[in-house]
C-alpha cells in the first residue's frame, strides 16, 4: 500500500474539500480536527510498521516515473529523520486546530483557515518524504502557496505586510534553489531518474561547481531555518499571522530549513559542506547569540518567542556542520524538541492574548496569584525553552555542545553563553508576567479551561519523556545520523 502517497493526498483531499464545499462551512471544526486525527493515526500506523533496527535506511519506498523528459520522479521514503518529523507533523496539526477552537470567524472564513491548514499539512508530510530532488523542490515552492494566505487573510493589521515579506524572502530563496536544481540535471547521470538522491549521492563536481550548487541550496535553506542575517520574515509574521499559523510555521515548517541542509546539502555536497563549514558555523554562532538578545529586548511576546527560535536554530545549525555523530543526532533530535517547546510556548502566549487582547509583556503582572494552573504551565514550557535538564530539549542541546566541541572549540563555547541568555530572556518574562502586584485589569483573569489543558500538556508530557528517555527518539535518528557523518568523513578521507 503506497502509505505515504496516502498520507500526503488525505489532508490535502480534505481541505480542498473544506475550501471548495460550502456544505461542510458549518461543520469546519468537526471536520478538520476528525481529518487531521485520522492522518495521525495514519502515521501512528506508519511508525508501528517502520523497522526501527534499520532506521537510517529508506523505507516505505515509492518511486514512480512522473515527468521522464526531465527526469524527474514522484519518489518518496523515510528513515528515522524524514519519520520524526512526519510524526511532529501529525501531532501538531490537530493540537494548532483544538487550540483555536474558539476563535470567532464566520464559517467561510473558518472553512478557509482550516482548509488551508489541512492541505499545508499535505506539504509538509511531502517534503520530508520526498526523496527526489525535483519533487522536494516542487513541494518546497508550493507550500508557500496556502502559507501565504495563511499569513496574508488571518491575523494582525500588519499581516498583509507581513506575508508579502514572507513571500519575497521564500521566493528569492526558492529562485536560487531553481538555478541549484536545474544546474544539478547536468552535472547528474541523466535518464529516467536523474534527480533521485540516491543516483546523485556519491557524484563528484569540479571543485568550483559544487560550491555554487552547494550555495544555491543551502541560502534557500538558511532563509526557511532561519539563520541571521535572512531571518527578519520569522519576528515580523511572527506578531502578524495567526497564533495558529506562527506555530504551524515555528515549530515544523522552518524545520525544512534544517533538513534540507541534513538530507540534501550534506549527502550531495559532501566537499562544498566541509570547504563552507567554517563561515556557516560563524553564523550560526551569530544567530545563537543575536536571537538571544533579541529576545531580551523584545515587549511583543510573539517576537520574544521567534527571536528565540532564532536563537534556537543556530544551534542546530552548529550540530549540523560541526560533521560530528554526536551532534547531528543531537541536532535532528533538537529539531523534534524544539518543535514541541516553541509550539507549547506560542500557544501560551495566545491563551495570554484571548484574554486581554494583547501581547505586551508590560501590560500583564501578578497573574501567578490569579490564574496558578496558566502560571505553572507557562512556567514549564518556559523552562523547557531553555532546555531543564529532564526536558527533552536538555538532552538535544547538551549533544549538540558536547558533539561540536571537538570540531569547533571556540564556537561552542561562545554558543553555550546562549543558554545563559535564554534563562535571562525566559525568567525575565516570566517574572514580569507572572509575579508582584496584579494590575486591577488582570484580577478577573481566567485560568486554563480543560480544552486548553488538554492541547498544551500533551507536549508537556511528550518533552518530558523524551527529556528521561530520550532513546525513544535516537533510536530513530541514530542510524540516519550516521549515514550522513559517514558520507562526509568519506569526502574527507580522499
Amino acid at each position: 500500500m503506497p502509505i505515504l502517497t496516502i498520507l500526503i493526498a488525505w489532508p490535502a483531499v480534505t481541505g480542498l474539500l473544506l475550501l471548495v464545499v460550502p456544505q461542510l462551512r458549518a461543520w469546519a471544526r468537526e471536520f478538520a480536527i476528525g481529518a487531521s486525527v485520522v492522518e495521525l493515526a495514519l502515521v501512528v500506523a506508519l511508525v508501528a510498521a517502520f523497522d526501527r533496527s534499520q532506521a537510517g535506511a529508506i523505507q516505505f519506498s515509492e518511486i514512480h516515473s512522473w515527468i521522464p523528459q526531465i527526469g524527474a520522479s514522484w519518489a518518496l521514503g523515510v528513515n528515522g529523520i524524514g519519520l520524526s518529523l512526519i510524526v511532529l507533523s501529525a501531532l501538531l496539526v490537530p493540537i494548532v486546530i483544538a487550540a483555536g477552537w474558539k476563535e470567532d470567524d464566520a464559517a467561510p472564513r473558518r472553512a478557509q483557515y482550516l482548509g488551508l491548514v489541512l492541505v499545508s499539512e499535505s506539504f509538509m508530510v511531502g517534503i520530508f518524504a520526498a526523496r527526489d530532488v525535483f519533487l522536494f523542490y516542487v513541494l518546497f515552492e508550493a507550500m508557500l502557496i496556502p502559507l501565504y494566505f495563511l499569513i496574508g487573510s488571518f491575523g494582525g493589521q500588519q499581516r498583509r505586510y507581513a506575508a508579502v515579506k514572507f513571500l519575497i524572502y521564500s521566493l528569492v530563496g526558492g529562485l536560487v534553489m531553481l538555478v541549484a536544481v536545474i544546474a544539478l540535471y547536468f552535472q547528474g547521470p541523466g535518464g529516467d531518474h536523474a534527480f533521485l538522491t540516491m543516483n546523485l549521492t556519491g557524484l563528484t563536481f569540479d571543485p568550483w561547481v559544487g560550491r555554487l550548487l552547494f550555495l544555491g541550496f543551502f541560502v534557500a535553506f538558511a532563509i526557511k531555518a532561519p539563520l541571521v542575517p535572512v531571518h527578519t520574515w520569522l519576528p515580523s509574521v511572527a506578531e502578524s499571522a495567526r497564533v495558529g499559523t506562527t506555530t504551524l510555521l515555528v515549530a515544523i515548517l522552518d524545520k525544512v530549513g534544517t533538513f534540507g541542509m541534513l538530507t540534501l546539502c550534506l549527502t550531495l555536497f559532501p566537499a562544498a559542506s566541509r570547504w563552507a563549514a567554517p563561515f556557516i558555523i560563524v553564523l550560526a554562532v551569530i544567530s545563537v547569540l543575536y536571537g538571544a538578545f533579541a529576545a531580551i529586548g523584545q515587549d511583543n511576546m510573539y517576537r520574544l518567542v521567534a527571536f528565540t527560535s532564532v536563537s534556537h536554530f543556530g544551534m542546530i545549525v552548529l550540530g549540523i556542520f560541526a560533521f560530528r555523530q554526536t551532534s547531528i543526532e543531537g541536532a535532528t533530535f533538537y529539531m523534534v524538541s524544539h518543535g514541541l517547546s516553541t509550539g507549547a510556548l506560542f500557544l501560551m502566549v495566545g491563551f495570554l492574548e484571548a484574554r486581554h487582547g494583547t501581547v505586551s509583556v508590560k501590560a500583564f503582572g501578578g497573574l501567578q496569584k490569579v490564574v496558578p494552573v496558566l502560571a505553572g504551565t507557562f512556567l514549564i514550557v518556559g523552562l523547557s525553552a531553555l532546555a531543564l535538564p529532564g526536558m527533552s530539549p536538555f538532552a538535544s542541546e547538551i549533544m549538540v555542545f558536547i558533539g561540536a566541541y571537538p570540531a569547533a572549540k571556540v564556537a561552542t563555547i561562545v554558543a553555550i553563553l546562549g543558554v545563559v541568555l535564554a534563562a535571562l530572556y525566559i525568567l525575565l518574562t516570566y517574572q514580569k508576567l507572572f509575579t508582584g502586584p496584579t494590575p486591577k485589569a488582570m484580577e478577573s483573569t481566567k485560568d486554563l479551561n480543560l480544552r486548553e489543558r488538554l492541547v498544551v500538556w500533551p507536549l508537556i508530557v511528550a518533552m518530558l519523556v523524551l527529556g528521561i528517555v530520550p532513546a525513544l527518539a535516537l533510536d530513530y535518528l541514530k542510524g540516519p545520523s550516521a549515514g550522513i557523518v559517514a558520507i562526509v568523513s568519506q569526502e574527507a578521507g580522499k
